[in-house]
């Protein structure tokens, strides 16, 4: 994990523009950076009146503190929803890993891997237009991908043809046999590090041909392998939507959702507000730091590059906790949502989720998120709840059953992010009080 997260943020110390910009003078950032602390993103409700116990809440409240004040963790910001509501929003900590500056609502924190589900949604949003359909081989969009070869055993040279082209499911659901190199030993592992380690500073047509040259580690269907493959996601999107994925975000999702705070760069003006991590891991002395979004990566890649604040992701997962719709403004169809939010895995697939989620136990997985299926899990919940994480520390959730929404931002980028995660689910359905 340390040296995937040293080669994630080496690659973003040199921009470059992948594709050619939009005529917007500023399509990846923000569009009004206005700080927004004293604003709810949700009505409020009174915890109780939404079945959650108050001094359970403070408890949660209590606990988060108490990290920050010992050290652990520099501070983070925290909203919950429940019945459409906002049962809670606080803030803890401090902003900077100085530790120097209180922690604000409206901090900007790079969420990573919790930009796959906007991806995942900008894809169905394009499908509701006839513009593509979930069993398009990849190749229609991006023609060096259509032929791909498979590695023999982990093997970087001794390959075999695909069986099946990759389809646009098998990239929402990484079963495209695409990986991370960091992600893995073999010396197909290796081959993608050493072709794709700085994919980054690359412009997309560099990404995707090079990706063309590599073999699969898996034949496409057949193995849940994490990677790049909600990057090309993204880039499908661009070729079928014609339009800069940042920009499809923005025009059908972050403008209309009122999600100011959140795209693939932090303006100026927002910098102020950009959450950083303690300056050495509490778990391992070494330093760590993280620049996410500080600059802008060689093309908005759809698995990994956005930021956001705590309110603009709460109103996003509870447009998909209401099936695609919130204040009056739909960003997709009710069974768009129930087909993103169902678990696509199946005996024929090799599930190997818990490699890189080891808590999720008995989840599989649907176009860009995890679900909890009826087999029990490493956490509580209910089955067909699901969500996602970000490898800096942010994580996520819906769980529909209970009518919850949860968001929980920081800037842990260490191994003790997964303590968190684990205090922040018992403490949230502790608090269930109906």
């Amino acid at each position: 994990m340390r040296k995937f997260l040293a080669a994630l943020l080496a690659l973003l110390a040199t921009p470059a523009l992948a594709q050619a910009p939009s005529t917007d003078p500023s399509p990846r950032a923000a569009q009004d950076p206005s700080p927004r602390a004293a604003q709810d993103p949700l009505p409020r409700a009174a915890p109780a009146s939404v079945g959650l116990s108050p001094e359970r809440l403070a408890r949660l409240t209590a606990s988060f503190r108490a990290e920050a004040e010992r050290g652990q963790l520099p501070g983070g910001v925290i909203a919950i929803a429940r019945r459409g509501r906002l049962a809670y929003f606080e803030a803890f900590g401090h902003l900077d890993g100085a530790r120097t500056r209180p922690m604000p609502r409206d901090a900007i924190f790079p969420i990573a891997s919790m930009t796959k589900p906007l991806t995942g949604v900008a894809m169905l949003s394009v499908l509701e237009e006839g513009k593509l359909a979930l069993t398009d081989p990849v190749g229609r969009f991006l023609p060096p991908l259509a032929t791909m070869r498979v590695a023999v055993g982990g093997s970087a040279t001794e390959t075999v043809p695909a069986a099946r082209p990759i389809t646009l499911t098998d990239l929402a659901r990484h079963t495209s046999g695409i990986v991370y190199g960091s992600r893995g030993t073999t010396p197909a592992h290796q081959a993608w590090q050493a072709s794709l380690g700085g994919m980054l500073r690359m412009q997309a047509p560099a990404f995707v041909s090079g990706m063309a040259a590599l073999p699969l580690l898996a034949q496409p269907g057949t193995a849940w392998e994490y990677g790049l493959s909600t990057d090309v996601l993204g880039l499908v999107v661009e070729q079928a939507s014609g339009k800069p994925l940042g920009t499809l975000l923005r025009e059908r999702v972050f403008g209309p959702l009122g999600m100011r705070d959140t795209g693939f760069v932090v303006s100026a003006a927002q910098r102020p507000r950009y959450a950083t991590p303690l300056p050495t891991d509490p778990l391992t002395g070494r330093p760590q730091q993280v620049t996410m979004g500080l600059e802008a990566p060689g093309f908005e890649c759809g698995g990994a590059c956005g930021v956001s604040t705590a309110a603009d992701y709460i109103r996003f997962l509870q447009m998909l906790l209401n099936g695609g719709t919130l204040d009056g403004k739909r960003i997709l169809s009710r069974k768009s949502v129930e087909e993103m939010t169902r678990d696509h895995m199946h005996a024929g697939i090799a599930n190997n989720l818990t490699v890189t989620e080891p808590d999720r136990i008995g989840w599989g997985f649907g176009l860009t998120v995890a679900v909890r299926r009826e087999a029990g899990s490493g956490m509580l919940g209910s089955p067909g709840m699901y969500g996602w994480n970000g490898v800096f520390g942010t994580t996520m959730w819906i769980d529909p059953k209970e009518q919850l929404a949860v968001v929980y931002m920081n800037s842990t980028p260490g191994q003790g992010r997964q303590v968190y995660r684990r205090m922040l689910n018992s403490l949230v359905y502790g608090a269930l009080a109906d």
